[in-house]
């Protein structure tokens, strides 16, 4: 419960101050390279066991309920402006509450000085007949009703007293907001049934018994697959995806953003495996990708620079949390690194290689988009200096 009140608190805060952000104007990659410098600042300070676990937590809080409801937001408080910029600043509200935990649970791991504790391991209940599978789901069942009931819940509270207070909406919105909600509770207590009873236990053994074979090193060509095809099992990224092709009229279609976000997430687990079996530090890796990442957001246009780090969030959502970080935690055993230092970070490392990948193609995007406006100049330049009246037709190539 602290380390969950502490992730909320560093959320709630930082979606102040990306509203706040958004209404004043301010440059995202300015307040990016300010609290990235902050958190690394204060990570030297934290204990060790506490920075893998801190990035990580910057990637799970961006989940199923968070990043539709903070995407939303952020576009409609951009709507409320109406100059050129106001599109580019509709998004990076994901990225400024990925920070939050980040900085919250580093401080948290200065201050706070938590109890010893033992590792739990996952087990893989045996099913006989289908019956023991329905037994085993109708156990957990009404503990996960009650953990979305609680979430929800809060939700719901804070829209009811905006409803009571505007009059806003008219009743058969009102009806199709309660139908929303009520999907929204069916699948997420679903969902955490699924991946707690069957799901979780799976990556981890299939981690260990990888780890521990001869063929560890088939890991790395492994993480990179289920990497690159999970993409597509995240809800958050469909929901992103939608909205970048809507802002910017087609120019970033869902199909581009989907590639982009597959190269990201095979990298990361890549380099994420990699660290495992070589028991490499993450910090050598999380400065220098960061470091690159801040640098390219002063050369891409801002929408790219928004996008990018909202990727990186929506990436690090539910799929990546109940199956790749079992799967790092399997590795870990079977290797017998520590758990608390090599295990978790994976999260953070889906999180960061997104921001790259898609600032990269920010950069082809900017550089299409330039050399498409100096061909149009000079098609103008050239029909402007013609006077003889010929009709002069011009492709890619020049005049034909």
């Amino acid at each position: 419960m602290v380390l969950i009140l502490t992730v909320a608190l560093g959320v709630g805060f930082f979606l102040m101050i990306a509203v706040l952000r958004t209404l004043f104007k301010i440059r995202l990659s300015i307040l990016l390279v300010i609290f990235y410098i902050i958190t690394f600042v204060i990570a030297y300070f934290a204990p060790n066991t506490f920075i893998p676990v801190a990035f990580d937590s910057g990637g799970v809080t961006t989940g199923p309920i968070t990043v539709p409801f903070i995407l939303a937001m952020g576009v409609g408080v951009a709507s409320i402006r109406s100059d050129k910029n106001s599109q580019d600043d509709s998004f990076g509200l994901v990225a400024l509450c990925s920070i939050g935990p980040i900085l919250a649970v580093l401080l948290l791991g200065i201050f706070y000085k938590p109890g010893s504790a033992e590792v739990e391991s996952h087990i893989v209940h045996q099913a006989a007949t289908s019956r023991d599978v329905v037994t085993f789901f109708a156990i957990e069942f009404p503990h996960y009703f009650e953990d979305v009931v609680k979430a929800l819940g809060a939700i719901v509270a804070f829209f009811v007293v905006f409803q009571l207070m505007s009059r806003r909406y008219k009743r058969h919105q009102l009806g199709r907001i309660a139908v929303g909600f009520l999907y929204t509770l069916i699948g997420l207590v679903v969902f955490l049934t699924g991946v707690n009873v069957g799901f979780i236990p799976v990556g981890h053994l299939l981690g260990s018994q990888l780890a521990a074979s001869p063929f560890k090193w088939v890991l790395v060509p492994f993480g990179m697959l289920v990497g690159y095809f999970i993409v597509a099992a995240e809800p958050a990224v469909h929901v992103l995806n939608k909205q970048v092709e809507e802002i910017s009229s087609g120019a970033i279609s869902q199909k581009m953003m989907n590639r982009g976000l597959s190269i990201g997430m095979a990298a990361a687990l890549a380099i994420t495996m990699l660290r495992i079996l070589l028991g490499i530090p993450i910090m050598w890796i999380l400065i220098p990708g960061y470091t690159f990442a801040l640098v390219l957001a002063f050369f891409v246009p801002r929408m790219f620079t928004g996008i990018a780090f909202d990727s990186g969030g929506v990436c690090s959502g539910p799929m990546t949390s109940t199956f790749l970080l079992p799967l790092a935690m399997g590795t870990c055993e079977g290797v017998g690194r520590d758990l608390m230092i090599d295990a978790f970070g994976i999260v953070a490392m889906v999180a960061m290689t997104p921001l790259i990948v898609i600032q990269l193609l920010g950069l082809v995007y900017r550089s299409k988009l330039k050399s498409s406006d100096e061909l149009s100049r000079d098609t103008l330049e050239a029909m402007a200096q013609d006077d003889s009246g010929i009709i002069i037709e011009y492709d890619y190539e020049g005049a034909v």
